[in-house]
């Protein structure tokens, strides 16, 4: 690519962009945020040595073009396939990935880390970090900017894409302030009249206008919002047309050289070069298959509704009827299903930017005023406002509402957004209650509970579609900590929760035609246990088998475990179904639930193994 010439430049970037299209349209992908960054991958390579000179783009979704770029055309296709490219960077898929991202704002972080390293070795390669508008309103964003600028000897070049986007259209001060762009134009005619008024001063005024002007970016520091970074010690430029590949090659190639914190303003278009995208950002932002031609989504979309839609149809009924239900999301309406609040109650909704950690004690603040907050987050999101959950929710035991969408195996973005890890960091919570609904039903019941639950509850919920089952009219709270009965046998137990139990369903009909009884029995609480209904249930089958759509590690078969420990019941044959000790790779989620034996014959399979060495054992003591 070096070698081309700035012209071939241009038509590289219409052929990245063809690609990108061609094969997110067939296997899904981030879409709008690529198309976006093109010309800035391009730019980027075409001046700096990689690999040796580290380039970490935030997040990842903006780094198809970048893939393309570094030997990763052949395997393309292959994109959020299992076993294929992920959807993100890998350090472990090419030595041009610098850092592996998939959560938000952590490429200062990691770039100044990185800077500090190579300063320490006296290497004098650059280290870049590529991070989109969007992230910026996470404060992990502001702690390594400011961390950076008392380390005005690294060489950190700052990137901030600024599409005015992260998911959806960006919130807060910070992005009004980043939207305040001048045409150079427009900067000039201010300029001239800035001088003119300086000049007029009696006396003092052309000696103050001789300083200003010596200054070159005195003035544009008021107008633009370099002042902000540069209050961070960062050289600023921009900004600049993120499109213009001379440009962008130009300023690129003046600013490697400089031996401080550098930050440059880029301005681009999210979708730029495929017309759907530009004008739905949104969708296309995380998009499944499409019809090039239209943009028309290809997903079947006749099924049951999703439990994101459920959710978000329940809670905006119950808030009809409560003034006090408010909704807190983390820069996500469209995916968390709040979408729909947000238009019926403008005032009690609140999108708190990619700002997990603000956005939880914030609802706590809510809560303290007799409102009943509902925070809807990805449940992999929620992990980044663990210490929030624990201290500013837990401790005082405020009524707040955690609605974790996206419980359990995600699909094809891969172990960063696999929801895989809540049952384990909420149950050891006091003053928590976890739920996770099996239905579409149980979930409607359990934003109910939620709402009439005096302190921190969470239920967890997965992607996707429910199991177009009938909803019950009006919705009724579950008791809370109270297990159900779904079928009786003494051959096995089944003990599952969320998801899972559909499976546990019907791997028992699969064992009943094998001559084995299962008593399979929907938990529906991870925290509180019901721990009466398990003990006598357990005294009768000692044969128990735990389901679970979360690592094994402390999640919930490891709580009937300790319920029985606790209850002194022994002699019990156990076994957990779950996630081992590892990070789950991407893969279709039916693959997965399969590679991982959480699905109906790997249940089928481990309940026939329990019964037999159960009758082995049998046989041996006689």
């Amino acid at each position: 690519m070096k070698q081309l010439s700035r012209a071939e430049l241009e038509q590289l970037a219409e052929e990245i962009r063809q690609v990108i299209v061609d094969v997110v349209a067939v296997s899904g992908g981030h879409l709008a945020s690529s198309l976006g960054a093109v010309e800035l991958a391009i730019a980027l390579h075409y001046v700096f040595d990689t690999p040796q000179d580290r380039i970490i783009w935030d997040v990842g979704h903006q780094a198809y073009a970048h893939k393309l770029i570094t030997g990763r055309r052949d395997r393309f296709h292959t994109l959020r396939r299992h076993e294929g490219l992920s959807g993100f960077t890998r350090t472990t898929e090419s030595p041009y990935d610098a850092f592996s991202t998939g959560h938000s704002s952590t490429s200062i972080s990691a770039g100044l880390g990185m800077a500090c390293g190579k300063s320490l070795k006296d290497e004098s390669s650059k280290v870049i970090a590529v991070i989109g508008d969007g992230s910026l309103t996470a404060g992990l964003a502001f702690e390594g900017l400011n961390q950076a600028g008392s380390h005005n000897d690294k060489e950190l070049i700052v990137i901030l894409n600024d599409n005015e986007m992260s998911i959806t259209r960006n919130v807060g001060a910070l992005s009004s302030l980043l939207s305040r762009t001048f045409s150079k134009k427009r900067l000039q005619v201010l300029r001239k009249d800035f001088g003119l008024f300086l000049k007029s001063l009696p006396k003092i005024g052309d000696d103050i206008y001789q300083f200003a002007k010596r200054t070159e970016e005195s003035f544009k520091t008021f107008v633009t919002p370099g002042m902000l970074f540069e209050a961070f010690n960062f050289e600023y430029f921009g900004p600049i047309d993120g499109h213009n590949l001379d440009h962008l090659i130009d300023i690129l190639n003046n600013i490697k050289y400089l031996k401080e914190p550098v930050l440059l303003h880029v301005t681009t278009r999210k979708g730029k070069g495929y017309l759907p995208a530009e004008k739905n950002p949104v969708y296309f932002h995380g998009c499944g298959s499409f019809d090039i031609d239209t943009g028309t989504c290809l997903d079947d979309k006749s099924g049951p509704p999703t439990y994101t839609q459920i959710f978000g149809e329940t809670l905006v009924s119950l808030a009809e009827q409560d003034e006090r239900i408010v909704a807190v999301t983390a820069a996500m309406p469209e995916g968390t299903g709040l979408a729909s609040f947000s238009k019926a109650y403008p005032t009690r909704f609140f999108d708190v930017g990619i700002a997990e950690q603000h956005g939880v004690t914030f609802a706590a603040g809510l809560a303290t005023e007799g409102f009943i907050p509902v925070v809807a987050v990805y449940s992999t999101f929620m992990q980044r406002a663990y210490d929030q959950i624990l201290h500013d929710v837990c401790l005082d035991a405020h009524h707040v509402v955690f609605a974790l969408d996206r419980g359990g195996i995600v699909g094809d973005d891969g172990p960063t957004h696999h929801g895989l890890f809540d049952l384990s960091y909420l149950r050891n919570l006091p003053n928590m209650v976890v739920m996770a609904p099996s239905n579409e039903n149980e979930l409607r019941q359990m934003i109910v509970t939620a709402i009439q639950h005096n302190g921190p509850i969470a239920f967890r919920y997965p992607r996707g579609s429910g199991e177009g089952v009938r909803t019950s009219e009006p919705p009724r709270p579950l008791p809370i900590g109270k297990a159900k009965v779904l079928t009786t046998g003494e051959d096995v137990l089944i003990l599952a929760v969320g998801r899972p139990v559909n499976e546990a369903l019907k791997a028992r009909q699969l064992l009943v035609e094998e001559g084995i009884a299962a008593t399979v029995v929907d938990c529906r609480f991870v925290k509180p246990l019901d721990t009466e209904l398990i003990a006598a249930l357990a005294e009768k089958i000692p044969r128990i088998l735990t389901v679970e759509e979360n690592v094994l590690a402390g999640g919930f078969g490891s709580a009937v475990l300790e319920c029985l420990s606790d209850l002194g019941i022994s002699g019990c044959m156990f076994r957990r179904i779950g996630i081992p000790d590892t990070f789950v790779e991407h893969g279709t989620q039916k693959l997965l639930r399969s590679k991982y034996g959480i699905d109906a014959p790997a249940i089928a399979e481990a309940a026939r193994q329990l019964t037999v060495t159960d009758e082995l054992r049998l046989r041996h003591a006689v």
